[in-house]
């Protein structure tokens, strides 16, 4: 098995640190940052070709897979994303001037509106997403199916058990 820069920072710790007996979650984590890294930066690069960044594809990819009207609340967005109603206003802001969503009156509460995405910002994401899954298939390939797929099994396993 060829080493990597994960391999050499823990030869240094063990050098270093000899006193630290275990290092596998350095070895973990090392590995899924630079992965994370390495990855996030190729697939910014192919939503770049359509003139939208990470925050605006998580945006369009929401309101695109929350199915038919596709449109949802900004505190739904808020909410599935993560992120403060003021960093949501302003990509809906963004995502409104180049007409890939538009706001509309909420029925259920006429003091707020809703984000919609529009029928050019469906194209765009739905390009997009198979443009960002090109690239992340292409990584994956390069792993044997089974492992790919107990790889995804054991990270969900992490995820799930790491508190939030």
């Amino acid at each position: 098995m060829t080493q990597d820069a994960v391999d050499r920072i823990i030869g240094q710790w063990r050098e270093e640190r000899p006193d630290i007996d275990d290092l596998l979650p350095m070895e973990v984590f090392g590995r899924v940052y630079r992965v994370a890294a390495v990855m996030g930066e190729r697939v910014q690069q192919a939503y770049q070709r359509f003139g939208i960044g990470r925050g605006e594809f998580d945006v369009l990819a929401t309101l695109r897979r929350s199915g038919e009207p596709f449109n949802l609340s900004p505190k739904q967005l808020s909410d599935t994303l993560m992120l403060t109603t003021g960093g949501m206003t302003g990509r809906l802001d963004k995502l409104e001037r180049t007409g890939l969503i538009t706001r509309t009156p909420d029925p259920g509460d006429r003091r707020s509106l809703r984000a919609q995405l529009t029928p050019a910002g469906r194209e765009l994401i739905d390009e997009a997403v198979t443009a960002g899954l090109a690239v992340q298939r292409e990584a994956v390939s390069r792993l044997d199916p089974a492992d790919a797929r107990h790889l995804a099994d054991l990270l969900r396993e992490l995820a799930s058990a790491i508190p939030r």
